[in-house]
């Protein structure tokens, strides 16, 4: 029982983060569009609240609870390469996570040199490892 209510933790925190990897680019967006000030600061504000206080938190529980299933059940690691594939995808998200990081601390500063077309692009790369890490996850393809 226990595995189980880990688990629903673990989904549940991925769901957070998720949502923030899939809103603070979108939010870079807007932000390398916004030429005033009012609105420079207004994203700034929104960024950091977001990355800090939601986006963080949810990849330290995700990860927490990630550990914690995989403690629960080591033997996951035998069952196929599936496990380190997923698990190489998460090392490749956190990278993204910290990534989205540094730019919130760009835009804070003023220092952002790339256009709103960039982040249209960069906001698709949770979702391309999302759709993996779910059909390896699920379909446990090897």
């Amino acid at each position: 029982m226990l595995y189980l209510w880990v688990k629903a933790f673990h989904i549940v925190s991925i769901v957070c983060w998720f949502a923030g990897l899939f809103y603070l680019p979108r939010l870079f967006v807007y932000h390398a569009q916004s030429q005033d000030a009012v609105s420079q600061e207004r994203f700034s504000l929104m960024e950091r609240k977001l990355y800090k206080g939601i986006m963080l938190p949810a990849m330290i529980a995700t990860l927490v609870f990630g550990i914690w299933l995989i403690s629960l059940n080591p033997s996951v690691f035998s069952q196929g390469g599936w496990m380190h594939a997923k698990l190489t995808l998460v090392v490749i998200l956190i990278g993204y996570h910290h990534m989205c990081g540094a730019q919130v601390k760009r835009f804070a500063r003023g220092e952002n040199t790339r256009s709103h077309v960039f982040y249209r692009w960069f906001n698709e790369v949770p979702v391309l490892i999302l759709l993996a890490i779910v059909i390896l996850v699920v379909v446990k393809p090897f």
